[in-house]
């Protein structure tokens, strides 16, 4: 793949905790100069991003990073970044009611965002680095009856990120109409690739950088 093809792949990403505007500034012109698929920033800078670059895809987080607010607050924070701006919305599960097994908590959240997100690309986090092989299977399917977009890895703070074997396990057991997004620890070109030869149709990350040419 040439760098422009996997950039078009690619959620241009800052999500760090000290992140100023100036961060998502160069990201969303990066963004625009290099065609990435989106930049995913906090929600904060929502608005001000895309009052500043209204042809930007912007995306932004829900319930991150770790996932265990109500599906209420969920919807309302939800419907706020929309409001804002944002055209994509990664959310965080309730990795806790999963564990729980209150899967049917998990649904109705995920349920819930889809509604809010009417036309708005709805990418579902289930934090594979805390789930076992059969609750990652239960994730497959719950994205896929809640009516997601995209089932997402990783929110990059766990204690693990992407990996290879978890985009097979996703392929094997998502509806078709369910794509896949691969975050956390992708940093080099070669497993940028990687991922996308895998099956993923995004890529969240920081290290863009290293494709601009």
């Amino acid at each position: 793949m040439t760098n422009a093809e996997i950039l078009s792949h690619i959620d241009h990403t800052v999500l760090k905790p000290t992140a100023k505007w100036e961060d998502i500034a160069q990201i969303c012109e990066e963004a625009l100069q290099y065609h990435t698929a989106s930049v995913c920033i906090p929600p904060y800078w929502v608005k001000q991003a895309h009052e500043t670059y209204p042809a930007l895809n912007i995306c932004t987080v829900v319930g991150f990073p770790l996932g265990y607010s109500t599906a209420a607050a969920k919807a309302a924070e939800a419907e706020e970044a929309i409001r804002l701006g944002a055209s994509e919305i990664d959310m965080v599960i309730n990795v806790s009611a999963l564990k729980n097994g209150n899967d049917d908590v998990v649904f109705e959240e995920i349920r819930a965002l889809r509604k809010v997100c009417h036309d708005t690309v709805l990418k579902v986090i289930i934090e594979t680095c805390y789930l076992t092989e059969e609750e990652k299977i239960r994730c497959c399917e719950l994205v896929t009856e809640a009516g997601a977009d995209y089932i997402k890895t990783s929110t990059g703070f766990g204690t693990a990120g992407a990996e290879l074997d978890d985009i097979a396990l996703f392929k094997k057991h998502i509806g078709s109409s369910v794509k896949i997004k691969a975050a956390g620890g992708i940093r080099t070109r070669e497993a940028m690739e990687a991922f996308l030869a895998a099956g993923c149709d995004r890529i969240g990350c920081s290290a863009a950088k290293i494709l601009f040419t």
